[in-house]
C-alpha cells in the first residue's frame, strides 16, 4: 500500500524499485545439466502447414539456418483436437481434448510444473511469452492436484504485462513510456507503489540493470509499438529475446497464433509465416550472439496442427479435412546436445516434444504423461 507522502520519484528510482520487485524471487536453482542449460520451446501455432515451410524454403530463410545448425523432422503427427487443445499438447506431453473455445484449464501438469516442483526449478527459471491472449495464458499452469498455480511460469502477454499484480499497477496508472516526460506523473505514482512493495527487496546489480533494460524494451520500446498482420507473434518473439537477455530462463515457452488468419486469406497467412520467420531469425541471433547461451541453449520450433490440403472459397485455408496437410507438421531444432544439419525420417509426434525438453534439462518425466522423449534428437 502507497502511504501519503510527498516524495517525488525519479524515472530511475521506478526502475530500480521494479527490478527489485522482479528479481527478488529468482533464485539458484536446481544444479543445471553439463551441455544444455536452457530451451527456447516455441509453438509455431495458428495452423501452419509443412507446405509453407519445408516445402517453400525460401518463406522461411531464418528457420532453413536453424535447421542447418540442428536437425529436422519433417513427420510429426499431431492431434486435431482445435487449436487451443492442439498446442496445450505441446506443453502436457498428453493429447489435449479442448476446443477451440474452451477456457479450462488442463487436469495435466505442464512442464513448467513439472520442472518447478520435480526439477526444483525456482519461479524465474520459468516464462511463457504468449501470442494469443487468455487461452494461451493458461499453458502456464494445469489443475492437477499435486501440482497447479504454485509451480506455474511466469507469463507475459504480447503486449508486455509482467503478471497480474504489476497489469494492476499498469491498469491503474496506464501504461508510461519509459522516456515520456507527459506520462512522468504516471511512472511516479507506479513508482512508489513498487518502492512499497520492494522495502525489504534485494537484487544484484548485474540483474538489476538487466531488469531495467527489460522495463525499457517492453514498456517504453519499440516492441509495443509494432503492428500490422503477424503483430501479436512479433511481439511475443521480441519479448522472448529480451526475456533470454535479461533473465537468462531455463525454459522460455513462446506460443504464436496470427497464422489462423489463414482462414481468410492464404496470402496474409503466407505473410505471418515470413514475418514469424524474420522475429525467429532475430531471437536465434540473440542466441548466437550471446556467448553464454550459444553454448548453452536448445532451440524447438514446431507447429500445434497444418491446415487442409485446398484453398476454401475464400481463397483461404481451414483445417477440417483431415488430411495429412493437417495431420503431420514438422520439428525443427538445434542445440548444444542435437545433431547438426541432419534430417531425421522417423515418424514422431507433437506430444513428444514435452518429456524431450524435461529430459533435455536434467529432470525426469512425470508419471502423468503419455507421451515419450525424442532420442534421437540427441547427437
Amino acid at each position: 500500500m502507497v502511504d501519503g507522502s510527498s516524495r517525488t520519484f525519479s524515472r530511475r528510482d521506478f526502475l530500480q524499485t521494479s527490478a527489485a520487485v522482479l528479481a527478488a524471487p529468482m533464485l539458484p536453482g536446481h544444479a543445471l545439466g553439463p551441455k544444455t542449460e536452457r530451451v527456447v520451446l516455441v509453438g509455431f501455432a495458428g495452423g501452419v502447414r509443412s507446405k509453407e515451410v519445408l516445402g517453400t524454403p525460401q518463406n522461411v530463410p531464418n528457420l532453413m539456418r536453424i535447421a542447418r545448425a540442428g536437425v529436422t523432422f519433417p513427420k510429426v503427427r499431431c492431434e486435431n483436437v482445435g487449436h487451443y487443445g492442439a498446442a496445450l499438447s505441446i506443453f502436457t506431453g498428453n493429447i489435449e481434448a479442448l476446443g477451440i473455445r474452451d477456457s479450462e484449464r488442463t487436469t495435466n501438469p505442464t512442464l513448467f510444473e513439472i520442472l518447478r516442483k520435480d526439477g526444483h526449478f525456482a519461479a524465474g527459471d520459468v516464462w511463457l511469452s504468449t501470442a494469443s491472449g487468455a487461452q494461451s495464458r493458461l499453458f502456464a499452469h494445469g489443475d492437477h492436484a499435486d501440482y497447479g498455480s504454485a509451480f506455474g511460469a511466469q507469463v507475459l502477454d504480447s503486449d508486455g504485462i509482467f503478471n497480474v499484480e504489476f497489469k494492476k499497477l499498469v491498469d491503474s496508472f496506464g501504461r508510461p513510456k519509459a522516456d515520456s516526460d507527459a506520462d512522468r506523473a504516471a511512472l511516479e505514482r507506479m513508482g512508489q507503489a513498487l518502492d512499497a512493495r520492494s522495502a525489504t527487496a534485494a537484487a544484484d546489480a548485474a540483474r538489476q540493470r538487466a531488469v531495467e533494460r527489460f522495463i525499457l524494451d517492453e514498456l517504453g520500446g519499440a516492441n509495443a509499438r509494432l503492428a500490422g498482420p503477424g503483430a501479436a507473434d512479433a511481439k511475443a518473439i521480441r519479448v522472448g529475446a529480451s526475456l533470454l537477455r535479461a533473465f537468462r530462463p531455463k525454459l522460455l515457452g513462446i506460443t504464436l497464433q496470427n497464422a489462423d488468419t489463414a482462414h481468410s486469406s492464404y496470402n496474409g497467412y503466407v505473410e505471418v509465416i515470413r514475418r514469424n520467420d524474420e522475429e525467429l531469425g532475430k531471437l536465434w541471433d540473440t542466441i548466437q550472439g550471446d556467448p553464454t547461451l550459444r553454448d548453452t541453449t536448445s532451440i524447438l520450433v514446431l507447429p500445434e496442427f497444418g491446415r487442409d490440403a485446398n484453398l476454401n472459397e475464400r481463397n483461404g485455408l481451414d483445417h477440417g479435412d483431415g488430411s495429412d496437410d493437417i495431420m503431420q507438421v514438422f520439428l525443427i531444432g538445434a542445440g548444444p546436445e542435437m545433431p547438426r544439419d541432419k534430417v531425421i525420417s522417423k515418424e514422431i509426434r507433437t506430444i513428444d516434444v514435452c518429456p524431450t525438453v524435461i529430459g533435455l534439462l536434467g529432470v525426469k518425466t512425470a508419471a502423468t504423461m503419455k507421451a515419450r522423449a525424442i532420442r534421437e534428437l540427441r547427437a
